[in-house]
């Protein structure tokens, strides 16, 4: 049996793809790099939101709470939930112990016709931040590498303690590609 989300009893709207990137588009060119600030806080603001919509989803199919997934499961339950939003689908996985990663190849935030210099899925940063720090119990901090808005093929978000990401954010900031930062936390 085929069970749809309720957007209305979950506090979610639903907005067309077109919409989503023409608001975040208005914002960055108005905006500047305040708009990334504003994205992410209005992400962060729906995150629990989106997490106990999740948690009903899961529920009304039969799975259980979100943190009671096998890491596989999880995986899988997460595409499936986020692309019947709308979103996209999910690649998790990590590279080392603390540090997790998103991938997605077709998500909607992106534009690929924006040739932005930076990533720009800020709303996305935002709600992963809230969403998957109330799966891991402790506060996490997201940050967008690649993007398909800068013409890549794919969203890379990167997931960790602040610590962490503050170090490889640090780290870029000197001139350090993602991956060898991500190679030296912990060094």
């Amino acid at each position: 049996m085929a069970h749809s989300l309720d957007l209305s009893a979950t506090g979610m709207v639903g907005l067309t793809r077109e919409s989503l990137v023409a608001l975040c588009a208005s914002l960055l060119r108005e905006n500047g790099t305040q708009a990334a600030m504003h994205l992410q806080n209005a992400g962060y603001a729906g995150g629990a939101t989106l997490f106990d919509a999740f948690s009903r989803w899961l529920t009304a199919r039969g799975y259980g709470a979100p943190e009671s997934q096998p890491a596989a499961a999880f995986a899988q339950r997460a595409t499936e939930f986020f692309r019947e939003l709308g979103w996209g689908s999910l690649d998790l996985g990590a590279v080392g112990d603390s540090v997790a990663t998103v991938d997605s190849a077709d998500w909607a935030e992106a534009d690929a016709s924006s040739a932005l210099e930076f990533p720009g899925c800020y709303l996305t940063t935002g709600f992963f931040a809230d969403f998957f720090g109330r799966l891991a119990g402790s506060p996490l901090a997201v940050m967008e590498v690649e993007c398909r808005s800068m013409g890549g093929e794919r969203c890379r978000f990167l997931l960790a303690s602040g610590d962490v990401m503050q170090h490889v954010y640090d780290a870029m900031g000197n001139g350090m590609a993602y991956d060898a930062a991500l190679s030296s936390v912990g060094r």
